[in-house]
């Protein structure tokens, strides 16, 4: 019965991964999603970066004991490798906690250090493969990033809950006149201001990184000052780090008008998160526009399974 399992494994693998590579390859896209959670019994999320797979396997009541499970996993493993054909040692298995939120996301998984360069847009991105449960570059922001890179010469950005500043780059590389980039974790900061160095665009006159609490930052922000602001927060935080918690569904109002006030008079806010039961309270905000591109920045591996709510609001 597991034999078969595994067989359907393998045939369901083999066509999704034909399905979405042929795509890729005509889109010039070398990182994509091709499989999440595509059988109850495989529930993994599957992404190639660039001829390296890794693969999250959500963690779940599955009834074996360690011993059968790690079985099990490297069976996955090598069912994966076959059908990409890619070496064994270039797949790279994680378990993922079911959380609230990225907060939980970002804690550090092993000791061990796997890190690569991989292209995007004509740019490259430092990935980890092994020390986080994410890798540094979020698929399902491809098609927000080239927006932000269409719009940001010449244009202030902040860049807000910034991780490891996918669009800082994408925003330098287009020439903004200045780049801010904020998250509380040192290490995402860090890796963001890597991005930009690899990428030969760092300008200390230009580009500010500030590790803090986003929510006190935008306290101080000065107003009319940035033409574009992009802001992903977490669902839901409480970091020992911040002084109160943050619900995006309680405080998403509180946050957006703060950043209203600090756009200048036709400036954008690219705001998203991932909480699946979101509801933008437009009544309320003093926005000339707002609009939902949620589908619009939806890219082609993540179609149907996608519950990211993405918005542009315009001042």
């Amino acid at each position: 019965m597991a034999e078969n399992k595994l067989l359907m494994f393998e045939n369901r693998l083999r066509k999704v991964y034909k399905h979405f590579a042929k795509i890729a390859r005509k889109q010039n896209i070398a990182c994509f999603r091709f499989y999440d959670h595509d059988m109850p019994e495989f529930p993994f999320v599957i992404e190639n970066y660039n001829g390296t797979i890794h693969a999250a396997e959500y963690k779940r009541r599955h009834g074996m004991e360690e011993a059968e499970h790690e079985v099990w996993l490297a069976a996955c493993k090598q069912v994966i490798a076959e059908v990409t054909e890619i070496e064994p040692e270039l797949v790279f298995m994680k378990i993922r906690q079911r959380k609230e939120g990225k907060e939980g996301q970002y804690q550090k998984f092993d000791t061990a250090k796997q890190e690569r360069i991989v292209p995007e847009g004509g740019l490259n991105f430092i990935i980890n493969l092994t020390d986080y449960l994410d890798t540094g570059l979020f698929l399902d922001h491809r098609i927000t990033r080239a927006m932000i890179r269409d719009e940001a010469k010449g244009k202030r950005v902040l860049n807000l809950f910034c991780y490891t500043g996918s669009f800082s780059v994408y925003a330098a590389s287009a020439g903004a006149r200045s780049v801010t980039s904020v998250d509380l974790s040192k290490t995402y900061i860090n890796w963001a201001k890597r991005n930009l160095q690899f990428n030969k665009l760092y300008d200390s006159d230009k580009h500010e990184f500030i590790q803090a609490d986003v929510m006190q930052v935008i306290n101080d922000l000065p107003k009319d000052t940035f033409d574009i602001i992009v802001c992903d927060p977490p669902t839901f935080s409480n970091s020992k780090r911040m002084d109160e918690t943050f619900d995006v569904q309680r405080d998403h109002i509180l946050l957006l008008k703060k950043l209203l006030k600090a756009c200048t008079e036709d400036g954008k806010i690219y705001f998203s998160n991932n909480y699946r039961g979101f509801s933008l309270d437009r009544d309320v905000l003093p926005a000339s526009i707002v609009k939902d591109i949620s589908a619009a920045t939806t890219p082609f591996d993540f179609q149907g399974k996608l519950f990211r709510s993405c918005f542009l609001i315009q001042k």
